[in-house]
């Protein structure tokens, strides 16, 4: 692990604590460079929100350049800092930060680069095609930027598993004398990131977990698109986050530096026993109480005249555009460039102790920051033995999760307070919290939106975190689901009571259109495995992906394993689908095709047919993300073009089901929503039975 050079950094002065009036100037020279950069970009894009990075520069500043344990010449560092700016659409704070800190860019294959992550040409590009400074901060567009934000509360969610991850990795890895893992997270949030639900849960979570390692910042601002928050938010924030276990501070001026510095050296120093909310009023325009504009600054570009008049009232060249002082640049060189080389080099050299006297300790966790897993992760996975009556997927779900955790210690999670019925509680693996932050079982009471925010936070940190719950309860975490597709993240999802299938508790519980809603989801592979031993080969295709999630989605009532001695071997999930059985003799007259609890319906759908002459190619195709994935020719080797005769069954809406059924297809499943009855009762009331198959297969063949 090396750390980068920057001979213009060794160069620039230390930032300390002075108070005189030179220091002062230059802080204040680097807070109005943040703003006018914003201003100016935002005016170029004719697109975008001056106002929110125009009140925070001066609390954006005196965090990065005073108190963020961040090296910008290795924006990889894994014991870096993490800030998140929750309230995403003040963007251009973000991208100002990361110029004017000189963090470095970081190629495609995570290697560190020499040119810089954002240039100014790039903020001259602000919200345009290919630049990496988007509407929104957008994850791997730029070092930097530590996550995606821009659905609000969503950054918070993130903080609080970035913040886990930390925890975990201190108490799993430090020794005596060797206490060098773990770091702090910041997050920036607005008045929408406090109203919305998701930050309610995942501020909740933290409370109780006592997460003193993590630190919201408030901005205060009263504003949001609508006007002022008067109009529907009218609570004590303050109280509010008391109640759920957090330490408070609250700072009346946003441009009060002094004050912003002693409130992060109070949380920097870790003696409070829960996390820090510290609420910064600000204005938002100008940043100052006696100038601002609500008009237009929170949404919308300022016009040129406004941004003339806010340059004079900065003492600004009212006509300079994207105006960088070189004073600024040699003042965060001499701030957090300073700071990171001096503790990065100090962390590199404990790390070098620590693998001397712990190298299995030390290699496990390098592992985990290449992304790999350990040798023969897997070989314990079970191979289920034929049997009629079964397991519920749910059930060997929870065989198999058991056997890879117990070689791969990182795999970490649990669920929105449903591990008995999910089967995810991982044996002797305790649960997660200040009592034990380094076990592995997370219980994360009912909040599946902040769960699944957080399991987007812990996989940002390289940990392989795992979320469960009902499948209908998707829609409680989907925005945060549709994220991980969107970064790229690597979060299992186990996702039980798939179907009608659950029976009983009636269709409040029964997901019948949330196959098609997760398929929608770009990036997303969806799994439902027709048996145990599909299982088993889903696991094995989830644990393989490092940059892209999986919704494995899993039965409560049983279903066969079935005999791999008459049928073709699971290893075919891999692909996404595979044939499963042929007739005894000569091609196939029409293709059964089913995922699920409904592979049994088409095998003995396929029996029948072959009693009555007619043969019939049964294909299992638990995952369409990987099936259409494969080679043309792969693809027509299983469902031939030739064969127009095709039946798909799936206890759910027919959605999406086209484009494998064509026109002549036909397909057996749900069309309205489910009932409260025995799953049995069920299939048959709807309509999803061997015979209803057989009479599609008849009808699909003319």
């Amino acid at each position: 692990m090396s750390i980068a050079e920057n001979e213009e950094q060794k160069e620039a002065p230390e930032v300390s604590e002075d108070s005189s009036q030179s220091a002062q100037a230059v802080e204040q020279l680097a807070i109005n460079t943040i703003r006018t950069l914003s201003m100016d970009a935002v005016q170029a894009a004719n697109s975008g929100h001056p106002g929110t990075p125009m009140a925070l520069a001066p609390v954006a500043y005196t965090l990065w350049n005073r108190f963020l344990r961040y090296d910008p010449a290795d924006p990889n560092w894994p014991t870096r800092d993490r800030f998140v700016l929750s309230c995403g659409h003040a963007s251009m704070l973000l991208y100002s930060l990361i110029h004017l800190s000189g963090i470095r860019a970081v190629d495609q294959e995570g290697k560190v680069r020499k040119e810089p992550s954002i240039t100014l040409d790039d903020i001259k590009r602000f919200r345009q095609l290919h630049s990496p400074c988007a509407g929104h901060p957008e994850h791997s567009e730029a070092a930097g930027i530590e996550t995606t934000t821009g659905p609000l509360g969503q950054g918070c969610g993130n903080s609080v598993g970035m913040a886990m991850a930390a925890k975990w990795y201190a108490a799993r890895y430090n020794r005596e004398g060797h206490e060098i893992f773990g770091y702090n997270v910041y997050a920036l949030c607005s008045d929408g990131d406090l109203m919305e639900g998701v930050a309610n849960e995942a501020a909740s979570l933290a409370g109780h977990l006592k997460l003193n390692n993590l630190c919201w910042i408030y901005d205060d601002n009263h504003i949001t698109i609508e006007g002022e928050t008067s109009l529907a938010f009218s609570e004590d924030v303050a109280t509010r986050f008391k109640g759920l276990g957090w330490y408070v501070k609250k700072i009346d001026d946003a441009n009060d530096l002094s004050k912003l510095r002693a409130a992060y050296r109070a949380f920097s120093t870790g003696k409070n026993d829960k996390p820090t909310l510290i609420i910064v009023r600000s204005h938002i325009g100008y940043g100052a109480p006696n100038k601002q504009d609500t008009h237009n600054a929170h949404g919308a570009p300022l016009g040129e005249d406004e941004i003339k008049l806010a340059k004079k009232f900065y003492g600004w060249p009212e006509d300079a555009k994207f105006l960088v002082p070189d004073e600024v640049l040699k003042n965060f060189r001499g701030g957090i460039g300073r700071r990171g080389r001096t503790d990065h080099k100090k962390w590199q050299t404990s790390f070098e102790q620590y693998a001397a006297a712990h190298p299995e300790l030390a290699a496990e966790w390098q592992t985990i920051q290449d992304g790999k897993l350990p040798e023969g992760w897997d070989q314990d996975v079970p191979n289920f033995p034929a049997d009629a009556k079964g397991l519920a997927t749910r059930v060997s779900s929870g065989k198999v999760l058991t056997a890879i955790a117990k070689r791969v210690p990182w795999l970490i999670g649990g669920s929105a307070d449903l591990a008995p019925s999910t089967m995810t509680l991982i044996e002797g693996g305790g649960a997660f919290g200040a009592e034990g932050y380094g076990n592995r079982n997370f219980h994360y009471g009912i909040r599946e939106h902040g769960m699944a925010a957080s399991l987007n936070g812990m996989a940002l940190s390289k940990i392989r975190p795992y979320g469960a719950t009902f499948f209908i309860f998707t829609d409680y975490l989907r925005p945060s689901m549709r994220l991980s597709a969107l970064m790229r993240q690597p979060v299992l999802y186990i996702l039980t009571h798939d179907s009608i299938g659950l029976g009983e508790d009636g269709p409040t519980h029964q997901p019948v259109e949330h196959l098609a809603a997760a398929r929608a989801i770009p990036g997303l592979l969806v799994m439902r495995p027709g048996d145990a031993n599909e299982v088993s080969e889903a696991y094995r295709v989830a644990l393989k992906q490092t940059d892209r999630p999986m919704a494995l989605v899993l039965s409560r009532q049983n279903a066969a394993t079935l005999d791999r001695t008459q049928v073709a071997s699971a290893t075919g999930v891999a692909r996404g689908g595979y044939v499963l059985s042929d007739p005894a003799e000569g091609s196939p007259q029409v293709i059964l095709i089913g995922t699920g609890t409904e592979l049994g319906l088409a095998i003995e759908a396929g029996k029948k047919l072959a009693a009555e002459g007619i043969s019939a190619r049964v294909v299992s195709l638990p995952c369409w993300e990987l099936f259409d994935e494969q080679d043309e020719a792969y693809r027509n080797s299983v469902l031939p073009p030739t064969v127009t005769a095709r039946v798909a069954v799936e206890a759910a809406i027919e959605q999406g089901w086209e484009r494998y059924l064509g026109f002549k297809g036909r397909f057996v499943g749900m069309k309205s929503f489910g009932a409260s009855a025995p799953f049995g009762d069920l299939y048959m009331h709807f309509g999803i039975t061997v015979d209803a198959v057989v009479e599609a297969a008849r009808a699909s063949m003319g």
